[in-house]
């Protein structure tokens, strides 16, 4: 997934500058991370791929954790919009929330070994400057999956009277630690990943789903 692109050419000189010092940033971290590993990766070795002062670096994250994030956000937050998107062409839940995961499974499955490292980082990820952002991506999605959730409530498609949002956060959980599961094979295929997810979150829907009538 590319991130959206702002075109040089519809910036100042000095906006020109600064996007293009982000995009070696994002590009020597990325680099870095892929072939060496995050816990060998240096902020050092990063700057001098990038061409670029070490103390440039803090202009941007505030750490090496940060880094991480400083590639992955913008495309998450792309991710994320195309995922809601097409949810809204399913009907059940079960087929809005597969929407949604297959998009992020699509994603990590492209780059296993930077994906183990961001879904290993996002663990306790609570400041830094590309933290609030990422809070935010994060955020969006769990309240998309609460109103799906509420929807179907209203539709008696699941009959607990549980508030939305905590069942949103049940099911959120339940892909978080199933897609940590999967990036951890070998090699990763994103079908195989997501048939195992459909089985867990079916089964989650199947315990709230009203009882038949005799």
């Amino acid at each position: 997934m590319k991130a959206r692109v702002v075109k040089p050419a519809t910036l100042g000189i000095r906006e020109r500058n600064k996007l293009r010092k982000r995009q070696r940033i994002q590009a020597a971290v990325r680099e870095v991370f892929s072939k060496r590993g995050y816990d060998e990766a240096t902020l050092r070795g990063i700057a001098k791929r990038a061409h670029v002062a070490l103390g440039t670096l803090f202009n941007y994250a505030d750490d090496k954790r940060d880094l991480v994030f400083l590639i992955v956000n913008e495309e998450l937050e792309e991710v994320t919009t195309q995922a809601l998107r097409a949810a809204t062409q399913r009907r059940s839940l079960l087929g809005q929330l597969m929407a949604i995961f297959e998009f992020h499974y699509d994603y990590f499955a492209r780059n296993p070994v930077l994906s183990r490292i961001v879904l290993r980082e996002l663990v306790f990820y609570s400041s830094g400057k590309q933290a609030e952002k990422f809070h935010e991506i994060r955020q969006r999605l769990m309240d998309a999956i609460g109103r799906l959730v509420g929807d179907a409530q209203q539709a008696r498609q699941i009959r607990s009277r549980e508030d939305a949002a905590l069942i949103a956060r049940h099911i959120f959980f339940t892909f978080s630690a199933a897609v940590r599961w999967w990036i951890a094979t070998p090699r990763p295929d994103p079908r195989t990943g997501l048939k195992d997810l459909r089985r867990l979150i079916k089964l989650q829907i199947r315990g709230l789903q009203p009882k038949e009538r005799i």
